[in-house]
């Protein structure tokens, strides 16, 4: 796409790149990510949001902001690198194109110090005007070649770099500016310019590990801010110094080498960085081994690749039963490891050389000696142990124990002690003393993991292991065991039934006979002799007894023997029961139900007997003769085998319950008959054969169970009934004892009374106050009425005559009321029978007090005269000395 140039003739203003072919001087060492160069592009309005690319994405990127950036480092050749930059919208997506042409810069063989020190001046590029107006024609931009600034610069600060000026500052008043990092954006300040000169200047050291390289833009504008000029790009580079020593990764490498590596083993790589340019000799590291301890077989076990840092083996006779660890000490120097003016580094590297098996386990010894008892399994017999130089719990140290001879039947199994690495010789299967007394084996040790390479191994890894059998006391034993033996039941007692011996397995212990007991024996049908085993019947044998199943009876006799300890075993007789005709047939069920009718009026039974074939069924039913009513009543008639039917022979039969003898007789040799009773029924029935006549029947035939259910019902009832009666009766009791009873708060007898209660509540609602107040004008009979008396007051009686004291006191009066008050009361019929508390609710009439409110109180008692309590006697001593003492 043609591009499109800029014109303000017609004032209008067209987006796009200013030019072409824009071209630009750059190093000729491209480092990746470096800026090379700024494109610039017009948007008019400033909206237009513009996204850069580029034809060569592998070598260079373009950034938001027009920047060219290398995407990877490279060498520029002799001839001009070109490529092409692209500028699309992205809401319009129209796209301009223009042609970037990289030349690199020529290579001088030196400058001289005064060269250095002069300030080199960047001129902006000049522009043709016409008639004063706008840009009609732009030459191209020059591209300024980067600066490069050494880093830690000791100064003077503020110090000069280049100067920045326009050509037409001759003809207008220009200030200069720049702008980017470093500058107005951060880290600021590290770069001014003179606004007048053009004079650019760094104002500190700079450090390339910070920030490698800036990017700033120069600006001229005229005295009211307008631009004169396109802004140029001014790229600086800080050239790297030898300012940082190698650094590794880690200060302590781990590594490892089995033993007997093979010289050029591979063990491990130890890495160290340097913040100086990797592309420069400050660096380019070098590592060396400084130093190996310990230092045997050989000073030199290891060497390193000063470039990678991978270390390797250079000798042979890496042993770890000699030496397990080796320790080296690395250093890493930059300047590619120029003594004298690279910066160096040390580390430390661990070797830890690993176990392989080279060392085959050996026996401690030739021979190995156990015993066992007899009879015993899961015995620890003999321990087998071993030495193994490699490393201890490692799969070449841990032993494995294999017989190779001596135990055909596998009664012994060899274990591995996971602690000790030892061998236990264990017993599996019992063994017989009197069988096997000696057994030698043959035992072979190994490792995890098969011997290394070359080794094999010595005789030591093979041992004898001799075992002696130690002879115990065995349990005798019964030949057969169990024992069966056949017989009729009916066996009487006293019989002898079978001789049921034990022996014994020792053979070499002298010991006297054994010795015979009855150990079960359900039914107590048998005993036997202790000394020979002859078992007899103590009962009669009965096949159909409950301990007999499947016509077996089991019984277990006990045999010991007198050895140290003494031992028993035990045997089973089983004795087969053979059947005879010893049970007579019985009718099943007990009891039946028929109509009193002839249809319907069948009645099956069935036949039961405890014998088995052939002395059970088939069976043979018939009625007694006897007594004539039978027959004339009823009929039976076989079905089956077992079963029959009873039934009617007359037409009606009176309802009731009649006991019906049935002869039953089974087919044994000789043959076994009984008569049996069925307990029949009869009940009307309706037509579907029920019986109707339901409460009759039931009533006849009320079982006892039933019977004494109903007498503990009628017992438990009369339990209840005569319960309650004794706790009604004694609830009456105590509710009188209480009323005769006084309140125990009302008591005086060491108690505290209470007068500070001036009501008794709502009951005192009914008293007659009036009578307080002039009770001479109340007869007596009409004090209080007996509908509306206190629960606590006394009944009316007779009243007793109690003394009347006179409305005068006078000396003695006291004392001769009270007397003839407690006389009275002791003569009182109505008082309590123990000595309490009397209730003086109501006083009695006669009495001359008047009204009560006729009383008032003295603030002081000056005007009342106590003196004749003096004359009241001992009792009254203590009120006299109280009120009757003057002023004191």
């Amino acid at each position: 796409q043609a591009p499109i140039k800029a014109t303000c003739e017609d004032m209008s203003c067209k987006a796009g790149f200013p030019e072409d072919v824009h071209s630009a001087v750059v190093s000729r060492s491209i480092r990746g990510g470096q800026p090379l160069l700024n494109v610039r592009f017009r948007s008019c309005d400033g909206n237009k949001k513009i996204h850069f690319g580029s034809s060569e994405p592998k070598d260079f990127r373009v950034g938001e902001d027009g920047v060219v950036y290398a995407e990877r480092s490279f060498q520029l050749s002799a001839e001009p690198t070109e490529f092409v930059v692209s500028a699309q919208d992205k809401e319009t997506r129209e796209e301009w194109q223009m042609r970037v042409k990289l030349t690199p810069e020529p290579t001088f063989a030196g400058t001289s110090e005064e060269n250095q020190k002069k300030t080199e001046d960047i001129i902006f590029p000049w522009q043709h005007y016409k008639h004063s107006s706008p840009l009609k024609r732009q030459k191209r931009d020059w591209v300024i070649p980067p600066i490069n600034l050494p880093e830690n610069s000791r100064g003077p600060f503020p110090q000069e770099l280049v100067r920045i000026r326009s050509d037409r500052d001759k003809s207008l008043s220009l200030r200069y500016s720049v702008t980017g990092p470093g500058a107005d954006q951060p880290p600021t300040g590290i770069f001014i310019i003179n606004p007048i000169s053009g004079q650019l200047s760094v104002t500190k050291p700079l450090d390339r590990e910070q920030i490698a390289s800036f990017h700033l833009r120069a600006h001229a504008v005229d005295v009211n801010g307008n631009q004169v000029e396109n802004p140029i790009d001014i790229v600086i580079n800080v050239i790297d110094m030898n300012d940082n020593r190698p650094e590794f990764l880690h200060q302590v490498w781990n590594g490892t080498v089995p033993e007997g590596s093979k010289p050029g083993t591979y063990v491990m790589t130890v890495t160290a960085i340097d913040a100086d340019d990797p592309n420069a000799q400050n660096g380019m590291l070098r590592y060396r081994i400084l130093s190996q301890a310990p230092s045997s077989p050989s000073p030199n076990m290891f060497t390193i690749n000063n470039e990678t840092g991978d270390i390797i083996t250079v000798a042979a006779g890496l042993d770890r039963e000699k030496v397990q660890q080796y320790t080296l000490i690395i250093q890493a120097t930059d300047m590619e490891g120029n003594p004298t003016y690279g910066l160096s580094n040390t580390a430390t590297a661990v070797i830890t050389v690993t176990d392989v098996n080279d060392n085959p386990p050996e026996f401690t010894a030739m021979t190995f000696y156990g015993e066992v008892p007899e009879n015993r399994v899961d015995v620890i017999v003999a321990n087998l142990t071993v030495t193994d130089k490699d490393q201890p719990h490692t799969p070449a140290w841990n032993a494995m124990y294999r017989m190779t001879g001596g135990d055909p039947t596998g009664r012994f199994t060899i274990l591995t002690d996971p602690n000790s690495n030892d061998g236990l010789v264990t017993v599996v299967k019992p063994i017989d003393f009197e069988t096997n007394r000696m057994f030698v084996l043959t035992v072979a040790a190994e490792n995890q993991v098969p011997l290394a390479k070359g080794i094999q191994h010595p005789p030591q890894s093979t041992a004898t292991v001799s075992i002696t059998v130690i002879d115990v006391n065995e349990s005798p034993y019964f030949v057969p065991n169990p024992k069966l033996v056949r017989q009729e039941e009916g066996l009487l007692a006293g019989s002898i039934l079978t001789t049921f011996t034990a022996q014994d397995p020792d053979r070499y212990m002298q010991q006297t006979s054994l010795r015979y007991s009855k150990l079960s024996d359900p039914a107590n049908w048998l005993k036997i002799d202790p000394v020979s085993g002859q078992i007899t019947t103590t009962a009669v044998l009965d096949r159909e007894s409950i301990y007999v199943q499947n016509n077996m009876y089991n019984a277990t006799f006990l045999a010991s023997d007198n050895g140290i300890p003494p031992m028993s075993g035990t045997g089973t007789l089983q004795i087969y029961l053979l059947d005879i005709n010893d049970n007579a047939p019985q009718v099943n069920p007990k009891e039946a139900t028929t109509c009193e009718t002839l249809q319907p009026n069948a009645i099956n039974i069935t036949a039961v007997d405890p014998d088995i074939d052939p002395n059970a069924g088939p069976f043979a039913f018939e009625l007694p003769d006897m007594p004539a009513s039978i027959k004339r009543n009823w009929t039976i008639v076989r079905i089956s085998g077992d079963h029959a039917q009873l039934s009617l022979r007359i037409r009606f039969l009176e309802a009731g319950i009649y006991d019906v003898p049935i002869v039953i007789t089974d087919s044994g040799n000789p043959h076994a008959s009984s008569t049996s009773v069925l307990k029949v029924k009869v009940c009307q029935c309706d037509i579907n054969g029920d019986c109707t006549d339901v409460d009759r029947i039931v009533g006849a035939g009320l079982g006892t169970g039933a019977i004494i259910a109903i007498l503990l019902c009628i017992i438990i009832l009369l339990i209840l009934v005569l319960m309650f009666v004794v706790w009604m009766k004694r609830r009456d009791k105590e509710r009188q004892a209480k009323q005769l009873l006084i309140d125990p708060e009302d008591d005086v007898r060491d108690n505290i009374l209470k007068y500070d209660e001036e009501g008794g509540g709502e009951e005192d609602q009914d008293y007659d106050l009036s009578q307080l107040q002039q009770p001479d004008t109340v007869e007596p009979d009409a004090i209080k009425p007996v509908g509306i008396r206190r629960l606590d007051e006394r009944p009316i009686h007779a009243e007793p005559q109690y003394p009347v004291r006179s409305a005068a006191p006078h000396p003695g009066d006291i004392g001769d009321f009270i007397n003839e008050g407690l006389k009275a009361a002791d003569n009182d019929p109505t008082a309590p029978p123990y000595d309490s508390l009397l209730v003086f609710d109501y006083e009695g009439s006669g009495s001359t007090a008047g009204s009560l409110s006729s009383l008032n109180s003295s603030s002081s008692g000056g005007e009342q005269d106590y003196d004749y309590l003096n004359d009241w006697g001992p009792r009254f001593k203590k009120l006299a000395d109280m009120y009757g003492g003057g002023d004191d």
